[in-house]
């Protein structure tokens, strides 16, 4: 049975179970829905969460987007540590975890999620949420977010797929940058990896780093992942786990 956690006003449908085909061991998941016009600035002392001082002025999505996701990273840590601890926010404004854990935080059209792991079990995880590309949009970006590879590939998929496809690549690059970045400490961009493979009946992604990021990670290095997707959003993660650990990922 999921546990009830007291929500703010505006905040509902709080989620736990794992959405994606596989579970991978030792990290906790958390999700919730929220309208950002219904959460008022007092949620944030009533529910021990503090508004950064950048964000006083922000736009009340903005704040919202920052209350319910470290709602979720918050509950996701208790989980998996027994510490309900909020994660602080970095000097490049990434969420910054406590000492001896890794997770990650998304938040996408009235939608917020978390995931949170112990660093010895896992290197980094990267999280995102998107709501599905029209196929207008699609095709207006597909030439910054997919190789001529992944062009290709996309191009011989019937028109209905394409899309998708689309919107599969940009959130899985998403999710490699926010497991990938803390490690090695060096920004990269959607050409920098590409999409080595899809495996739709399993929700199965490997991409391959087209470009040496650090000595641990060289051009070539495959990266596993999930996704999930339905009408209303596509949900990916990257996982990247110390191999002693997780000898069976992915």
């Amino acid at each position: 049975m999921q546990e009830t956690l007291d929500l703010p006003a505006g905040c509902q449908d709080w989620q736990q179970a794992w959405p994606w085909p596989h579970t991978l061991p030792h990290v906790a998941w958390r999700g919730v829905n929220f309208t950002a016009d219904a959460i008022c600035e007092a949620a944030f002392t009533e529910h021990g969460i503090a508004l950064p001082t950048g964000l006083s002025s922000a736009i009340a999505k903005r704040r919202a987007e920052f209350l319910a996701g470290r709602l979720c990273a918050r509950d996701a840590l208790r989980a998996v540590t027994g510490h309900a601890e909020v994660p602080g926010i970095a000097e490049t404004r990434a969420p910054c975890w406590p000492a001896g854990t890794v997770g990650s935080i998304t938040h996408s059209a009235g939608f917020a999620a978390a995931l949170a792991a112990p660093a010895h079990h896992w290197q980094g995880l990267g999280l995102d949420a998107e709501t599905l590309m029209p196929a207008a949009r699609a095709t207006r970006l597909s030439p910054q977010i997919l190789t001529p590879r992944e062009r290709d590939w996309r191009d011989r998929l019937p028109a209905e797929e394409q899309a998708l496809f689309t919107t599969l690549v940009f959130s899985c690059k998403e999710s490699l940058f926010k497991a990938l970045f803390p490690l090695v400490q060096r920004r990269f961009y959607f050409q920098d990896a590409e999409l080595a493979d899809w495996q739709p009946e399993e929700g199965r992604v490997t991409l391959r780093l087209l470009t040496t990021l650090a000595p641990a990670w060289p051009t070539s290095t495959p990266c596993h992942g999930q996704y999930v997707a339905d009408p209303r959003r596509l949900l990916s993660v990257i996982a990247l786990p110390n191999e002693h650990e997780c000898p069976g990922h992915p």
